[in-house]
């Protein structure tokens, strides 16, 4: 068959199949607890999901606003504005995405060319260097590492170049769990100061923390005008079904995300949208109990991980856990999962499908080290998980 009639891009080849979606089909195959994807297995609040069934009744069938309907996007202005940011335009600064996966791919594709340089930082969400392959950009990389995954800066530094367009920041930190704290971020602040470029804030865990609340890098100086910041309904209120995300930006930046975003979905679904905006209005006991049951949810599965003999570090934010497989004996992470779903009936990430694959041949042992579990999971699912987990048999060294 000849390359013109290929049925993939080029730029989109070297990905392949989400890993996301290739473990949740195995789960299902092998009829295994699924912790592998990050989706909760319990519903939303029943007043999100009445508003909804209301704006349906009401008529809500059509295509609404490009950027956002105005009430929501009045709803995430004036959140934003509560938690102590700044206050922000909910007509020139603020878009509505269809998730904020789709926010990614508008920032990306609607403010990176052709040679722009992207610095990704590892592990890192899979969309990211998609994305950037799409816009056709270069990706550079940085890399968290265990155990205590403090952000690097002094390899930012050295990979940021006067090609560099974006730096890519997510915090809470999907896989690792690390909330960047105020030190970190104000030196990547400094480093894309110096080097006059743009800052993506992937913010969508901004609710579910531990600790102290998230700090966000629009809000240090000198960064409001070079970072588009995204977040996510769909985490906050777990309907992650729904695909209701944002971007905020100045208005600039603003433009180039929905340049993108018009031609990407052009709009999000109407009567979403205005339940979304209803949310908006939780009482802060809502956002409390949400960090209080998600506690409980990690406190369970790290109980869980260390029943079975392994090492899980607790995450800051967020609702994934990482732990190292090398006490079980498998050559790398992907085998060790495919143990897990196929004999020991539980799903995980490996979590080398957050790295980018080497070019030299050469394997790389910290990027295989490790695996990701989801606790945005019912009680029960994550017992059902500890009681399948207890199969496991560290190998013993003579």
């Amino acid at each position: 068959m000849s390359g013109r009639v290929h049925g993939i891009s080029p730029a989109l080849r070297p990905f392949g199949e989400s890993v996301f979606a290739t473990v949740s089909r195995l789960a299902v195959q092998h009829g295994a607890v699924n912790l592998g994807q990050g989706f909760p297995d319990f519903d939303g609040p029943v007043e999100v999901k009445d508003a909804a069934k209301r704006a349906i009744d009401a008529g809500a069938g059509q295509y609404g606003r490009s950027i956002g309907l105005p009430e929501l996007n009045r709803a995430i202005a004036a959140r934003w504005a509560s938690l102590g940011k700044f206050e922000v335009d909910p007509d020139t600064e603020v878009t509505a995405t269809h998730g904020s996966t789709e926010g990614i791919a508008a920032a990306i594709l609607g403010l990176v060319g052709p040679g722009d340089e992207v610095v990704l930082v590892e592990p890192f969400y899979d969309s990211y260097p998609a994305c950037v392959a799409l816009a056709g950009g270069t990706v550079r990389t940085v890399r968290l590492s265990a155990p205590d995954f403090r952000f690097p800066v002094d390899a930012l530094a050295r990979a940021v170049t006067p090609r560099t367009k974006m730096i890519v920041v997510n915090t809470p930190h999907n896989p690792t769990g690390r909330v960047f704290d105020r030190t970190e971020l104000e030196a990547i602040a400094r480093i894309a100061r110096a080097a006059d470029c743009l800052v993506l804030a992937d913010e969508v865990y901004d609710e579910i923390w531990y600790g102290e609340r998230p700090l966000s890098i629009a809000t240090l100086p000198g960064m409001r005008e070079r970072t588009v910041t995204l977040s996510s309904f769909g985490k906050t209120f777990s309907l992650t079904g729904w695909k209701v995300g944002w971007a905020v930006a100045p208005p600039n930046l603003s433009a180039g995300v929905r340049a993108a975003h018009q031609f990407l979905t052009f709009c999000g679904a109407t009567p979403l949208h205005r339940a979304a905006a209803d949310a908006f209005g939780a009482p802060a006991s809502y956002y409390e109990g949400l960090r209080a049951d998600y506690r409980a949810r990690r406190d369970a599965l790290i109980a869980a991980l260390r029943g079975a003999g392994m090492a899980p570090f607790v995450p800051e934010g967020s609702y994934f856990v990482l732990a190292p497989h090398a006490s079980f004996g498998f050559a790398d992470d992907v085998a060790f999962c495919m143990h897990l779903v196929e004999k020991v009936g539980v799903a995980a990430i490996p979590c080398s499908a957050f790295h980018l694959a080497g070019t030299d041949g050469r394997r790389d042992a910290e990027a295989h080290s490790l695996v990701r579990f989801a606790f945005c999971k019912r009680l029960e699912t994550i017992a059902s998980a500890a009681d399948r987990l207890r199969a496991l048999r560290p190998v013993t060294t003579p």
